[in-house]
């Protein structure tokens, strides 16, 4: 029966007018869809999705107790595994894991477990509930860098183990990538980020904004001045990428990192904010990831038009389908099989343009995806007057160069265990700042880990 009930679509602003608004993009569930949806689960003896879940939420579960109301039920199984449940809802890449995973996926839809998730989620702040449930105070002190997802997955967990834990972040409000490089019509930061952020609060963790780890403190002076017994670093992975090609330091050249930094944490797309933002009228944005869709439709939104330029092919994208359909609903245009081989310049020194070559697919790469080859002689221009970088990310080298004993591998990452142990004793890190740019799921699973290991270790100590 449950496998004949169509997938519950999820109400969403027109894209004519989402296009020229920072209002949230989806409206998720009301309750009635939520249990419809919940209603297709077939619930697995065996279930995938939950094995596919990086921080192993009891999926069948939580959607079982949706099903028949318990709401609040439904918000205590999930955060037993995830403290960030309306967060993810709206960002993970479901379609890969969980959703990627589900039976009913195999022959038709699978269950829209993210949605399900998101209304929970929004449900239980809603209504006020907290799940707090933690052991005695045990007395020792644990640090944690970065309260991005990994850094707040690593303190939510020990804090529940009877750790004291305190939280160091960088910027002038907390959540990391959750506040700084997601837009506002994807997540929402008052309504969903702060209010997830204190969740965590509430379990005692201390926060300290404004706070740059190897700068203000160092990895040293938290262990042997404030006595903490572990540091774990989730700083992720804010180091901008670039091509490399000539005119890149023109004005009107900006990362992605930067531009969103700016719009978001910033509040630049707010006219209440006098924060600056050059945006042009006419905006190319280098790349195909997650990070590229959200600077071109924030582009888009500021008054822009809007172009994605990307040396593979759609099918090679690696943002999400969902990110895509919604950029070319909102108008963004999309040159595939196209790379830059300059940013062309006026006399003013601001951009007028980016000089392109069309591409063809070889063989794959290390990744699986086929390799573009440039087609000779095949350069075009495109006239823009900003260009924006959206090429991955690494790790800042601030908190490697100022530890000693703390190792790095050829991208800069921090060298680590799968438990999250690093090359120095007592210190751990997962994330962003070992992997790379990454998803915040992965991020929120790699926190976890490491959580448990400085368990294991501290007992040990």
């Amino acid at each position: 029966m449950a496998t004949k009930i169509p997938r519950t679509p999820a109400r969403e602003q027109d894209p004519a007018v989402r296009a020229a608004n920072f209002e949230e993009v989806c409206y998720g569930y009301s309750a009635h869809e939520a249990t419809l949806e919940a209603s297709r689960c077939i619930q697995c003896k065996k279930p995938r999705c939950m094995e596919a879940c990086p921080v192993g939420i009891k999926i069948p579960q939580f959607i079982h107790a949706a099903l028949s109301g318990s709401f609040a039920e439904a918000a205590r199984i999930i955060a037993q595994d995830s403290s960030l449940p309306a967060i993810c809802g709206r960002v993970c890449p479901q379609e890969t894991q969980c959703e990627g995973a589900c039976v009913l996926g195999v022959k038709g839809e699978p269950v829209n477990i993210g949605k399900l998730e998101r209304f929970v989620g929004d449900w239980s702040m809603d209504n006020n509930l907290t799940f707090a449930e933690k052991a005695a105070p045990n007395g020792r002190r644990v640090a944690v860098v970065g309260s991005g997802p990994a850094g707040l997955a690593c303190a939510t967990d020990l804090a529940k183990m009877g750790y004291y834990v305190k939280i160091f972040e960088a910027l002038h409000k907390a959540g990391g990538v959750l506040e700084y490089g997601i837009p506002e019509f994807r997540l929402p930061k008052e309504r969903v980020v702060r209010r997830e952020v204190d969740s965590v609060r509430r379990l005692g963790v201390e926060v300290e904004t404004d706070v740059v780890v190897g700068r203000t403190v160092t990895i040293d002076s938290l262990m042997e001045d404030e006595k903490f017994s572990a540091v774990f670093i989730g700083s992720g992975a804010g180091l901008p990428k670039f091509m490399g090609i000539s005119g890149e330091n023109l004005n009107g050249v900006a990362s992605a990192n930067e531009f969103l930094t700016r719009a978001n944490l910033m509040k630049a797309y707010d006219r209440r904010y006098d924060t600056p933002l050059y945006v042009g009228k006419r905006v190319a944005v280098v790349g195909g990831g997650n990070v590229a869709m959200d600077a071109a439709r924030t582009a888009k939104r500021l008054g822009a038009d809007v172009c994605i330029v990307y040396r593979r092919s759609e099918k090679e994208l690696p943002a999400r389908v969902e990110e895509v359909h919604h950029a070319r609903e909102e108008g963004i245009a999309f040159h595939l099989l196209t790379n830059p081989v300059a940013v062309l310049g006026g006399d003013s020194g601001w951009v007028r343009g980016l000089r392109c070559i069309r591409m063809a697919l070889g063989e794959p790469d290390a990744s699986g995806r086929r390799s573009p080859v440039a087609v000779a002689g095949s350069e075009f221009d495109v006239e823009v007057d900003v260009v924006i970088m959206s090429l991955g990310t690494s790790p800042n080298p601030l908190i490697s160069s100022t530890t000693s004993g703390l190792e790095v591998n050829r991208r800069g990452c921090l060298v680590a265990t799968e438990s999250g142990a690093t090359t120095r004793t007592g210190v751990f890190a997962g994330g962003d700042a070992v992997t790379g740019a990454a998803t915040v799921i992965l991020a929120m699973g790699a926190g976890r880990t490491a959580a448990r290991a400085i368990d294991e270790y501290l007992r040990r100590k």
